[in-house]
């Protein structure tokens, strides 16, 4: 497989520049998921990546080769679109084996390469079928095969499931994350979901209006977010936030007023002064019912999913939040409620919306 090194990549559609100035390390045999809202960049980089979009600066290696003047074909990757951009009249094993067939690949080889890769991805049965015979999961299957079959350096994947039902993109993420243990390969994966970035991904790379905010392993961004735009995407349901004014700072953390006017200490660091003004960052589940609580509010919704409930609370300083607890709990909607937090799941974020550094790190899974 390959490395790939992106060094300060920008790309400019006349005066409007939208990648800004991109470095990026990518390992061999690495999953490496791009995400961020609708209009970040993450396709514009994924595609100047494979060769479609020209780079405007900056310097794209792959195996540390230079490969900006080089065309999508002579890059050595593999490119898996939204669509499944199938022929109709070709069948299963005809679809997957037509980049080889243009590049005069003898056809004894071709159909090994074919069914070697309809083995992996489970397609056997259907090898003769067309692609009006099959379900959406089976055809976006094809569609990765036409890719395994060329035997990339890097497969690249442009949100390969929002074409899928919710059941279906749960089975083919499955299949996908199945496909790179098999195949030890290097991948590149776009999407805006953040719950796919964060199954598939060994890196995540959170991108907004062209830059990067954070790189970092999926428990590492969830955990330790860097600023409050990678704490409010990462997670789902989304953490809280809630503006606090500064107590005062020890060496036990920093103890903040909530709008209601309770305090709480945060095992946070960091040069603040009594008074300033900060945002607290709550995980849902980092919130439980206690009715020794410092958040005190009335249930306004109850989500109820089965093994978890979601309560959605006004406090009294009049700010929502969000609830993660057991499914079993009785709370109902206009129930009065004391929230206790788990103080070592908080977050600080200053003015700029920056975090500001845990007093201790607790334990990661890389």
């Amino acid at each position: 497989m390959a490395t790939l090194s992106l060094r300060n990549i920008r790309k400019a559609y006349g005066p409007a520049e939208v990648i800004k100035g991109v470095d990026l390390e990518i390992d061999d045999r690495e999953f490496v998921v791009f995400v961020g809202p609708s209009g970040c960049g993450k396709s514009t980089l994924l595609r100047m990546i494979a060769g479609l979009e020209p780079i405007t600066s900056g310097e794209l290696q792959i195996d540390g080769v230079r490969v900006n003047e080089r065309g999508p074909a002579d890059r050595g990757l593999a490119m898996v679109f939204q669509s499944y951009a199938l022929y109709p009249h070709m069948t299963v094993a005809q679809n997957m084996g037509f980049a080889l067939k243009l590049a005069k690949v003898p056809a004894a080889e071709r159909d090994r390469k074919v069914r070697e890769a309809a083995r992996i991805l489970q397609l056997e049965p259907y090898l003769e079928r067309r692609p009006k015979d099959l379900s959406g999961g089976q055809r976006q299957r094809v569609a990765i095969g036409r890719a395994i079959v060329r035997a990339p350096k890097v497969f690249l994947f442009d949100e390969p499931l929002s074409n899928l039902d919710a059941a279906l993109r749960g089975q083919t993420r499955i299949e996908i994350a199945r496909l790179h243990e098999e195949l030890g390969a290097t991948m590149i994966y776009v999407t805006h979901d953040q719950i796919e970035a964060m199954t598939l991904a060994d890196k995540i790379v959170v991108l907004q209006a062209g830059r990067i905010e954070q790189v970092g392993s999926p428990l590492e961004l969830y955990h330790h977010p860097a600023n409050m735009f990678v704490a409010g995407f990462i997670g789902s349901p989304r953490m809280n936030m809630l503006p606090v004014s500064v107590l005062e700072s020890t060496a036990a953390g920093i103890t903040v007023s909530l709008p209601s006017g309770a305090a709480l200490t945060v095992p946070s660091t960091g040069d603040v002064a009594p008074g300033t003004a900060l945002t607290l960052g709550l995980r849902p589940e980092s919130l439980r019912p206690d009715p020794d609580g410092q958040l005190a509010g009335t249930v306004k919704l109850v989500e109820r999913l089965g093994g978890l409930t979601l309560l959605h609370v006004e406090t009294e300083g009049r700010e929502d939040v969000i609830v993660q607890i057991e499914g079993l709990s009785m709370l109902n909607i206009n129930h009065p409620v004391r929230l206790a937090a788990d103080a070592a799941a908080l977050h600080l974020f200053d003015a700029a919306g920056m975090a500001l550094p845990a007093l201790t790190r607790h334990s990661l899974v890389a």
